[in-house]
């Protein structure tokens, strides 16, 4: 028995749609950050006073000294580089952002402060405790602090201005640090987000998707993704460390910054520093600085490295500088939201289950086979050869496409991030890998009608399945049928489409 292709069509449709409403239903709360109101605080910011960024000209050679330090857990190296000049100097630790990297990043910059009369130390990131699913901020700044106390104990270093500079993510590790120990004289925050990382990777993620005119169907994918993602570091409050922050402070934002909501960040540095108690904070927007405080990704914007040398060697009569907050207008468009939680059946265990699941079915029809050979010919098989035949055909596309929409959906997540990492990418790729991701979920469901078509039109016509034939068509339809659930709670199935 034959099902005619407008039947097969018809039905294609109907599950399309039962899967789209499907996903609406399962779906959580929709992330749509609202336009940020403008605020007088931040409509037109006072200039940075001149004499913050004045040049200040090479003044001592310098000795580099490369050294290992004892941490919990690991031996961390690090590189201290310090003027020859007489007397004690001001000192700091630079502390990096996420990901896994060494202190030589920061080479420049510790070649160009000690050549002007600050003594610096980078150091390499831990790989002990800190990794892509988990991150102890609080490990992490027991490291910068065992560097503080390694600068303190230098005969040429002035213990009372001993401090940290921290970017990125480091804005999470920093006060900490200072909020622990006395022994940090100030602080230094380089684009620190302020908010918690699920928030400001969000914030990100949406800015680079409205750049590259993505569909809100992409928004919705990742989004979905991360709120079931069950990394607690994700969810991290800094605000209570930055309330215990009581030395002071330099805040450094970029207004070429794509990677942080920099207003609100802004606003949640000074409310928690005000409810500490702590007034000694300087705050300045750089005009054409990036994340990194570069000008599209090259050199460093001119009044970046003259602002914070003059800052610490000023200490402590630069803390607090009069204006608080000055320097180029910063806007902001979009909110900082928060991605919705996934419910359980979105989370990654459950994603994973049924990942496994599916790809379980899929083996089970190459198994099967195997298996029926080896054990020798079955008649039902070899009377039912020609039904089985166009089945099996039906079912091998089927489990090579859901494969492949699985490895599309993946990559195209990749590149996305990517996109947003490294700040590049453009329109017609994302809107072609959306495409391509959503023509195969489509195709897949029209295999998963059209399999099950020819399975219940050959039963009709008196086709008995072996064991083994049930084993096959319920692992690769029932594993197919679980991926079609999952693309539709992910949306690759909504309308508009």
């Amino acid at each position: 028995m034959n099902i005619g292709r407008g039947t097969l069509t018809m039905t294609i449709t109907v599950v399309a749609a039962a899967l789209a409403m499907v996903g609406y239903v399962l779906s959580p709360p929709s992330f749509d950050p609202a336009p940020l109101p403008e605020s007088e605080e931040f409509h037109a910011l006072p200039a940075q006073p001149a004499a913050e960024s004045l040049p200040i000209p090479a003044q001592a050679a310098f000795s580099t000294e490369r050294i290992t330090v004892r941490a919990r857990g690991e031996t961390l190296r690090a590189t201290i580089r310090a003027p020859l000049s007489p007397g004690r100097h001001p000192a700091m630790v630079f502390v990096q952002g996420s990901g896994s990297g060494t202190g030589s990043e920061f080479t420049p910059q510790a070649r160009w402060l000690a050549e002007r009369g600050v003594v610096t130390v980078a150091y390499d990131k831990r790989t002990v405790g800190y990794s892509f699913r988990d991150r102890d901020f609080a490990l992490l700044a027991d490291d910068a602090l065992r560097m503080i106390g390694l600068l303190r104990a230098r005969p040429d270093v002035d213990p009372a201005r001993t401090g940290l500079w921290g970017v990125s993510e480091g804005g999470w590790v920093v006060p900490i640090a200072a909020a622990r120990s006395a022994d940090v004289r100030f602080v230094v925050l380089v684009s620190s987000p302020n908010v918690s990382p699920m928030r400001q990777v969000a914030w990100a993620l949406n800015e680079q998707l409205q750049r590259l005119h993505a569909p809100a169907g992409v928004r919705d994918l990742l989004t979905r993704a991360m709120g079931g993602v069950g990394f607690d570091f994700l969810r991290y409050d800094g605000v209570p460390a930055l309330t215990g922050i009581t030395q002071p402070v330099l805040a450094l934002y970029g207004t070429m910054d794509p990677s942080i909501p920099f207003v609100e960040s802004t606003r949640t540095l000074t409310s928690a520093l005000a409810a500490g108690g702590n007034r000694d904070y300087t705050i300045r927007f750089l005009a054409g600085a990036d994340h990194a405080m570069l000008t599209n990704g090259g050199p460093y914007v001119r009044d970046y490295l003259p602002t914070l040398a003059n800052w610490i060697r000023g200490l402590p009569g630069t803390a607090g500088q009069a204006p608080p907050i000055a320097g180029a207008t910063p806007v902001q468009r979009f909110e900082a939201s928060d991605v919705p939680a996934a419910p359980w059946y979105g989370g990654t265990t459950f994603l994973w289950l049924t990942i496994c699941l599916a790809a379980v079915g899929y083996v089970t029809a190459p198994v099967t086979e195997m298996v029926v050979r080896l054990r020798g010919r079955d008649l039902r098989l070899a009377a039912n050869a020609q039904a089985w035949s166009g089945i099996r055909r039906r079912i091998r596309r089927m489990a090579w496409t859901g494969l492949g929409m699985l490895a599309a959906a993946l990559a195209f997540i990749t590149l996305i991030v990517l996109f947003s990492v490294n700040q590049a990418g453009a329109w017609p790729a994302v809107q072609s890998g959306w495409l391509v991701v959503r023509l195969l979920a489509v195709l897949m469901l029209a295999q998963e009608v059209a399999a099950t078509a020819a399975v219940i039109g050959a039963l009709r016509d008196g086709w008995e399945p072996t064991r083994w034939q049930a084993f096959t068509l319920a692992g690769v339809l029932g594993g197919t049928g679980l991926l079609l659930l999952t693309a539709a709670y992910f949306g690759l199935f909504a309308f508009p489409w």
